[in-house]
């Protein structure tokens, strides 16, 4: 990879954190629809409880009604582990984190998202999928049948 490639490369990955930091703030202040912005029109939220929704501003609207209803003071907490780029304009982004009313001791959940450069420059969240890591079901996995276990582990 040329310097200059290097370089497009680290502006984009700052980019796409303070993406994730914006949804992040977003929810921490129960703003729906500055969260909602940081997905694409036609983006597939699939969330912990298993409900899909689609583009921005549906994502933006069920979340404000969850702010305002059982997820009103709650905090999102979230740390990258990966990003990696399939194109000039494409990333998946592996994280960790989870949601509550204080910072949890131990992160929970897993959430994989898709990023796109949209024609206005801007990276936006096209897809996310998150999911409750099991610990106990993967240590039990791995002492049962150790080709399970991940090479990262």
């Amino acid at each position: 990879m040329t310097d200059n490639a290097h370089l497009a490369r680290e502006t984009d990955a700052t980019a796409i954190r303070a993406l994730l930091e914006e949804s992040r703030a977003a929810w921490n202040h129960g703003d729906g629809p500055a969260y909602g912005r940081c997905f694409t029109h036609d983006a597939t939220d699939v969330t912990f409880a298993g409900t899909v929704y689609r583009g921005g501003s549906e994502i933006g609207r069920a979340h404000q009604a969850l702010f305002d209803g059982f997820l009103k003071g709650t905090e999102l907490t979230v740390e990258i582990n990966d990003i990696r780029f399939y194109g000039a304009d494409t990333a998946v982004v592996t994280t960790c984190g989870d949601v509550g009313k204080r910072r949890p001791k131990r992160l929970g959940k897993l959430a994989t998202y898709t990023v796109v450069r949209e024609s206005d420059g801007r990276w936006r969240i096209a897809a996310v999928q998150k999911t409750q890591r099991r610990r106990l079901m993967e240590a039990v996995s791995f002492r049962l049948q150790p080709a399970t276990r991940p090479a990262s582990h």
